[in-house]
């Protein structure tokens, strides 16, 4: 099973696409965009994953953006 695999079956594959999708901080219409989740969903998969730890929001403006932590960073590496 490949690592991403066995990531997806754990907090599922949603958010393990979020995940790989934020190499770059995004916001949630890009996240929307770029995966066809829709906008209500990518956020709660962000606010999941947020309050998890694995990634973190800041405001640089009128947008929001979001970007894995470390521990997610951690998570999706490559052994």
């Amino acid at each position: 099973m490949k690592r991403a695999e066995a990531i997806a079956a754990v907090i599922g594959r949603s958010r393990t696409t979020l995940l790989a999708e934020l190499e770059a901080p995004a916001s949630t219409t890009d996240l929307a965009r770029r995966t066809g989740i829709s906008a209500a969903g990518v956020s709660q998969h962000l606010t999941a994953l947020r309050d998890a730890g694995m990634v973190s929001a800041h405001r640089p403006g009128r947008s929001v953006l979001y970007a894995r932590t470390a521990l997610a960073e951690s998570l999706l590496a490559t052994s």
